[in-house]
């Protein structure tokens, strides 16, 4: 086939993707980071990233890095940014298409692949990073508060059964507030986005505190609800 000649003088770019990996470990929302392996800035932390294949698209690219760079596969996965500074990478033009996964540290931990000596680090006390990727992450938490203040997917972060003081403290910590506990445990029971169990979790108390599972089945018709535990969702962005 004939290439079109108006394509003959269009400046060619590498296409990267780049993940932010939220977790958390039932006290604190951490991002995982790697120790990049090759010039320039090697040896220097960075988001898990790497280009875009010919024969794949953005998300399948980001799928497999995930994979060979930690062994997850099968997590929340979704695309926010697309960073384009023409100056982002010292190398060469290179566009990077952002995404972020949420995890259960607890639950992947074994399966976290060391051999690029990936580590978590709390959201709050991350190192520098190298180019841009301070500012990916910075964003990424601001998609974060603003998705997951009208979706559940803050759940993606938790066990399958959780109580209500571990699932505060996760909000608490994504969006950097604290709420008063009977307040947020009677909001968050008032959206029935939860079914109580009959265990409860004995290990920080004689007393106990219930586990709770979500509702899957009938959370889309009441997920709007979460909007009374925020502030205000509408200036998180």
């Amino acid at each position: 086939m004939t290439k079109d000649k108006r394509y003959q003088h269009i400046t060619k770019f590498t296409v990267a993707v780049d993940c932010i990996v939220f977790g958390f470990d039932g006290t604190r929302l951490k991002i995982l980071l790697v120790k990049r392996g090759l010039e320039p800035e090697k040896g220097k932390w960075s988001l898990m990233g790497g280009f875009v294949n010919d024969n794949e698209s953005a998300e399948t690219a980001a799928n497999r890095i995930l994979k060979s760079l930690t062994g997850l596969e099968g997590i929340y996965l979704e695309q926010y940014q697309t960073f384009s500074s023409p100056d982002r990478d010292p190398v060469q033009r290179t566009i990077s298409v952002a995404y972020f996964a949420l995890i259960d540290i607890n639950k992947y931990q074994e399966s976290i692949n060391t051999d690029f000596e990936a580590q978590w680090f709390n959201i709050k006390e991350f190192p520098q990073l190298i180019f841009d990727h301070g500012d990916m992450v910075h964003l990424a938490q601001k998609k974060l508060q603003y998705k997951a203040a009208s979706h559940t997917i803050l759940f993606e972060l938790l066990p399958e059964k959780f109580t209500l003081p571990l699932l505060q403290s996760l909000f608490e910590d994504v969006f950097d507030t604290s709420f008063d506990k009977g307040n947020f445990s009677r909001k968050m029971l008032s959206t029935k986005l939860l079914i109580k169990q009959k265990e409860k979790d004995k290990s920080n108390s004689k007393k106990g505190a219930f586990y709770y599972k979500l509702d899957k089945k009938h959370y889309q018709e009441n997920l709007h609800k979460i909007l009374k535990l925020i502030p205000n969702p509408n200036q998180l962005l």
